[in-house]
């Protein structure tokens, strides 16, 4: 059986060895890009993870660039020229990981499902969680290491989108509908307008719900429980299908995953997000609480 939204340390160290599966490492820091790639080889990986960067391959600038923001998303024809460069084949089951509890390991995850790639989950815990794991098992050895790993490319193909995206016209008119409920996945104080640091222009989309993507994790930086997962973004919801966003269409796709972990199915992404939506001045902007 695939897996599709979550893998737990247990079951990627029974299947570190098969030539099916591939590990994906997305550590970044927003404020150095350089950092991740330089600490999956400094500080370790799990053995046979590859490095995927967020401004490289998980992003597109210029004309490769489908939407706006400051993480824009390539067309779905370049994700699968570059996914298949990482070595991800039409039958590899995908593990995603970051340092930073999944929040970049989620973009890679949704826009491989974007992609109609339905075997890619992501490792609960992240790396933290999978050192915990080896050093329980006295193999840490055999689990962690500092090589860096290249896998041959493959053949990926493109297959119907298994995820859906929403563009700025869709939000701005949902702002009069209200037919869908849109999820902000930002800190509770960016979302109120308050200490911006990252975006010229503080505050949110006008009825925007916050919904904080850290507040799926519990203190050791797992996933809450499916059940609890879903009693959250039921709540949020609030009886409407959702339409999720964040500061530039990275972290709102952790909500999506774990939406999806809790068996929802609906929900769509903006993936422009707030750093696209301020492109343009003309459009309504929000602060404080609401």
């Amino acid at each position: 059986m695939p897996h599709t939204t979550l893998i737990d340390a247990a079951t990627l160290a029974a299947h570190l060895d098969d030539a099916d599966w591939l590990v994906i490492d997305t550590r970044f820091d927003l404020a150095n890009p350089a950092w991740g790639e330089a600490d999956y080889a400094a500080t370790g990986h799990v053995r046979g993870a590859v490095y995927a960067h967020l401004d490289r391959e998980l992003s597109a600038k210029g004309d490769a660039a489908i939407n706006g923001g400051r993480h824009p998303l390539p067309s779905r024809e370049e994700a699968a020229r570059r996914f298949a460069q990482l070595g991800i084949g039409d039958a590899t089951q995908v593990v995603v990981y970051d340092t930073q509890g999944a929040m970049f390991a989620g973009r890679l995850w949704w826009m491989l499902r974007w992609c109609g790639h339905a075997k890619v989950a992501v490792l609960d815990g992240g790396f933290a969680g999978w050192q915990a794991y080896a050093a329980a098992h006295a193999d840490a050895a055999a689990l962690v290491e500092h090589t860096v790993t290249r896998r041959a490319p493959a053949a990926f193909t493109l297959r119907p989108a298994l995820e859906q995206l929403a563009d700025a016209a869709a939000v701005r008119a949902n702002i009069d509908s209200a037919a869908l409920t849109l999820l902000d996945a930002r800190a509770p104080d960016r979302f109120r307008g308050e200490n911006e640091k990252t975006d010229p222009v503080a505050g949110h989309i006008p009825g925007a719900v916050n919904a904080f993507f850290k507040d799926n994790l519990d203190a050791d930086g797992h996933f809450k429980p499916a059940a609890a997962l879903r009693e959250r973004f039921d709540a949020l919801a609030g009886g409407k299908p959702l339409l999720h966003q964040c500061g530039s269409g990275v972290t709102a796709c952790h909500n999506l995953l774990a939406a999806r972990h809790a068996g929802i199915e609906t929900g769509v992404l903006y993936a422009g997000s707030w750093s696209e939506w301020i492109e343009d001045r003309a459009r309504p902007v929000a602060t404080g609480a609401q």
